[in-house]
């Protein structure tokens, strides 16, 4: 959908100020004038008027603060201290990495954009890295492998291991390059865990990375669980482009008579708020026109919303696609959704605003702890792509707002915690929460431990426990460190479609 214009282009103009230089000549007295401060870089100047303008904490930055500079002179002798565009951006953060965990700034926006519809140089595999506990060493495990994809074609599956990448041991300080670098083609090498220790197995597995188009619906289907009809649907982004894929799924679940609904968020970092809206709203379809959630922005843009049009902050179920194609409904008062820590924004957008609505069952473990959207803004006079600066590729994804539910709930900086936390034991008797590397199980498999915890309650065969405990037991330590969604542009963020503002 094509961005449109926020309603206010600049709110201060600081940028703008004539700076007047008097000398006079007394005598045979020749009094130079002071030369002007020549700007760096114009893209240092892009990224303080982009976080000055809309960024959500730009009121707790004193060094974005709308006074900040009394000259031009003064102005451009600040952007002049960063020597790169990396470090200024991050300079102006408010606590980066402490409240500020999300806002980030790239070199290339066509990359981005792509990763935003759902496209990128990719071979189709989703892992998850560990370290290994008083090493260096690094091992991955198969989360899933995109349909279509080149993985799709090779022998690699979820739950496999691998402990190297052409040959080289994957390690804390190389695995970025050997997995995340220009390399199209790698080889992993295979590995298996036995007798409390992992080692190589001998089996190699090449792939490609090429332009990919991944569909973020995975898997859908209904299971029988004793005679109760339950759709499953596992969803891993959040992309407008496959909206209305999202409809025909839930299209098919609903013309094959589901009563119950598990959605599989485990693996989804974010997306499209929208497209939360959708899905929440197909899940419903009783509250079309209630209020879905709401947005903080900074106080320059919420005293403009709120004065102008308040409207414009409320978001709302809705009964239509974007391209007002009807949605389909299911009319559920439950569903249960499926989390893990990778399990971030957009994500738990579904999560905290369907729940004061219907009965959110959630299973798993605790979510990423994102409330917060961002806004992609170029280097053009008012921040959108038309008319962007030629000279470079730079763009800027600020926080801009933070999200609340009906009830005002936000602020979910932890994570949202389970209903139904999911466990394993290890060899020592310590109980951890989470998938057991051990025992992933089949994605969509009734006895996979995630969907089959859902299916109990939904059957209510068990009692409010645990079923994932393995024989078959890690004896070591380890420590996540990533996955491979963190390393595309998208990340667990959750991107704002800017609205008409009327």
């Amino acid at each position: 959908m094509k961005s449109e214009k926020l309603p206010i282009k600049l709110l201060v103009s600081i940028f703008f100020i004539s700076i007047i230089f008097n000398c006079s000549k007394k005598d045979d007295i020749v009094v130079e004038e002071p030369q002007p401060i020549v700007l760096n870089n114009e893209i240092n100047d892009f990224i303080w008027k982009g976080l000055n303008e809309i960024y959500l904490w730009q009121g707790d930055v004193p060094n974005l603060a709308d006074d900040k500079f009394t000259t031009q002179d003064d102005y451009y002798t600040f952007l002049n201290e960063y020597n790169t565009p990396e470090n200024l951006f991050d300079g102006l953060l408010y606590q980066k990495d402490v409240v500020d965990r999300f806002s980030f700034l790239v070199d290339d926006y066509v990359e981005l954009e792509n990763s935003l519809n759902g496209n990128s140089n990719s071979n189709g595999l989703d892992f998850g890295l560990v370290r290994l506990s008083g090493s260096d060493d690094v091992f991955g495990y198969v989360r899933y492998v995109a349909n279509d994809s080149d993985a799709a074609n090779k022998d690699i599956h979820r739950g496999d291991f691998f402990l190297t990448v052409d040959s080289q041991q994957l390690t804390i300080n190389n695995y970025s390059d050997l997995l995340f670098g220009n390399n199209n083609d790698y080889t992993l090498g295979m590995a298996t865990i036995t007798n409390n220790s992992i080692a190589p197995n001998g089996k190699t597995v090449q792939l490609t990375k090429t332009n990919f188009t991944e569909n973020p619906i995975l898997i859908n289907k209904v299971i029988d669980a004793d005679g109760i009809k339950v759709g499953y649907l596992m969803y891993n982004q959040f992309i407008i482009d496959f909206d209305n894929a999202l409809n025909d799924a839930i299209t098919q679940l609903k013309s094959e008579g589901i009563t119950e609904l598990v959605l599989d968020l485990r693996y989804n970092p974010g997306g499209y708020g929208s497209s939360a809206i959708i899905l929440s709203s197909m899940i419903t379809g009783q509250f079309n026109g209630e209020i879905f959630y709401t947005e903080k922005w900074n106080s320059k843009y919420q005293d403009y919303f709120e004065q102008n049009n308040p409207e414009f902050l409320i978001n709302r179920f809705t009964d239509k696609l974007q391209n007002n194609t009807p949605i389909t409904e299911l009319n559920l008062n439950k569903v249960y959704i499926l989390t893990t820590e990778g399990s971030a924004s957009a994500s738990e957008l579904v999560i905290n605003c369907l729940d004061p609505y219907v009965n959110v069952v959630q299973i798993g473990t605790t979510t990423y702890g994102k409330y917060v959207g961002s806004i992609t803004l170029y280097d053009s006079p008012n921040f959108d792509k038309a008319n962007a600066n030629p000279n470079h590729k730079y763009a800027i994804q600020p926080i801009v707002l933070k999200s609340t539910n009906v009830n005002g709930v936000s602020d979910y900086y932890n994570g949202i915690a389970p209903d139904y936390p999911i466990t394993y034991e290890t060899a020592s008797g310590g109980v951890y929460e989470g998938e057991d590397l051990l025992n992933l199980g089949v994605l969509g498999d009734a006895t996979e431990p995630f969907l089959e915890k859902a299916l109990s309650l939904i059957t209510g065969t068990t009692s409010k426990t645990s079923l994932s405990k393995t024989k078959a037991i890690i004896g070591f330590d380890y420590k996540t460190i990533a996955d491979s969604k963190d390393f595309t542009p998208l990340g667990k963020n959750m991107f704002i479609d800017l609205k008409s503002n009327k």
